[in-house]
């Protein structure tokens, strides 16, 4: 019985603290853009709901990303992050360079801070060139963002082809993957 009773409310510990991390981490993110916010409560200011990929919507995209680039015979690397830059999926093409990795990871972060495309915020660093100290991001063609209800809810990031603009080509495909 005292084993049962200790299992028991190691269990509920166990239960509880997942419970109480995982509302703690959510209660902590940043807020969404306003157009991709939803009240979840009228009556509570509080409270928001956004929208997100799931890690299937966004391993599709990737693979989308892979496909279209092989077609094209590039070696290259997919980031797919969420709405406040965190890595939902990374996959690395076979033959992919290793510093592609990091740089689509940079990309996709950089696209969905802005919600534009990377090669649109290269223009913008003639204006403001101190863009690209901020950390994690990087300004090369490349990174595109996904949007729902007129606000970023996620960015892909490709790197490895020739040039920003195939790496960005690559990127659309998978945000046309997820328009499906």
């Amino acid at each position: 019985m005292k084993k049962k009773l200790v299992l028991g409310t190691t269990v509920a510990a166990v239960l509880a603290a997942g419970t109480f991390g995982a509302v703690s981490a959510n209660a902590s993110a940043p807020a969404a853009a306003p157009a991709a916010v939803v009240k979840a409560d009228a009556g509570n200011d509080n409270l928001f709901q956004t929208n997100h990929l799931t890690v299937e919507a966004a391993t599709d995209a990737a693979e989308a990303v892979l496909d279209a680039a092989a077609k094209e015979n590039q070696r290259v690397s997919v980031a797919v992050v969420d709405r406040n830059g965190n890595t939902i999926v990374t996959l690395r093409g076979d033959g992919a360079g290793p510093q592609s990795y990091e740089s689509a990871v940079k990309k996709a972060f950089t696209a969905v801070s802005w919600n534009a495309p990377t090669s649109e915020l290269v223009k913008r660093l003639e204006q403001a060139p101190n863009l690209k100290d901020i950390p994690g991001t990087l300004f090369l063609g490349g990174g595109a963002p996904v949007t729902a209800k007129g606000g970023p809810i996620a960015g892909i990031g490709v790197a490895g082809a020739p040039s920003g603009d195939l790496d960005e080509k690559f990127a659309r495909a998978g945000v046309a993957e997820l328009a499906k």
